[in-house]
């Protein structure tokens, strides 16, 4: 894992995109398409406003969608099925994206995304990292061991507390406790990972992901493991870090 950090969390999602815009260009010139993963969240936000600007041919590119609560409705403010279509599918011109649909069975919807993803190696997988540490919907202690591709998860309170407090929802009972994630081993298999982690409310938790030992406790941990993950911070959120 590399780790790079800017002075503000526009520099830091331009920089991420730029980078993350490369390894498109490379795997579409190296393989005529590429696939990639996007995250949602108020951690992205620069950096998809960069990523829709910048020099690829979306036409050759499949993406995925990294998670999505159970129950919410695509019209919901907090759906991240809305949140992309308008920040990033409505922007560009992707040859197809997959979403997924949590209001449908999720057993069955793991299974139908599982079964599309398998058939196409990720080579962009564009996440962040929650306050608590989670990798997508991964809450502490992450299943580090399955190798299904999505997997239902529960929503701890700390990362109910973190979606509350970003205002998508008007009260922490709105909250959904149950969520469709992509698990932690899928998006490892991603050729390269580009995370974007701006604000100092997760400061704690880049600390713990970049200098304590790999464990489910700290999920996000788990992308030192990973040899071409970018991790892009800014002045906040590597405030905890150990200067060397």
């Amino acid at each position: 894992m590399k780790v790079f950090i800017y002075k503000n969390k526009e520099e830091l999602g331009r920089t991420a995109a730029r980078k993350g815009a490369e390894l498109i260009r490379k795997a579409i010139n190296k393989k005529g398409a590429a696939t990639i993963i996007v995250a949602t969240g108020a951690s992205q936000f620069e950096m998809l406003d960069e990523l829709i600007h910048a020099k690829v041919d979306w036409t050759k590119v499949t993406a995925f969608h990294l998670d999505e609560y159970i129950g919410i409705p695509v019209t919901h403010g907090a759906s991240f099925r809305k949140y992309l279509k308008e920040r990033f599918v409505d922007r560009v011109t992707l040859k197809e994206f997959h979403y997924i649909d949590g209001e449908s069975d999720a057993a069955a919807e793991c299974e139908r995304l599982g079964e599309l993803i398998a058939d196409q190696p990720v080579d962009v997988a564009f996440i962040g990292i929650g306050e608590n540490g989670h990798l997508a919907f991964n809450d502490p202690p992450a299943d580090f061991k399955t190798r299904e591709p999505y997997i239902e998860v529960n929503l701890d309170l700390e990362c109910r507390n973190q979606q509350f407090g970003e205002g998508w929802f008007p009260s922490l009972d709105k909250v959904p406790e149950t969520a469709i994630s992509m698990s932690v081993n899928q998006i490892l298999k991603s050729e390269n990972i580009i995370c974007a982690v701006p604000d100092e409310r997760k400061a704690e938790a880049v600390k713990n992901a970049v200098e304590k030992e790999v464990s489910p406790k700290i999920p996000a941990s788990a992308l030192k493991t990973h040899k071409k993950t970018w991790l892009f911070l800014d002045k906040g959120s590597s405030s905890l870090l150990r200067r060397i």
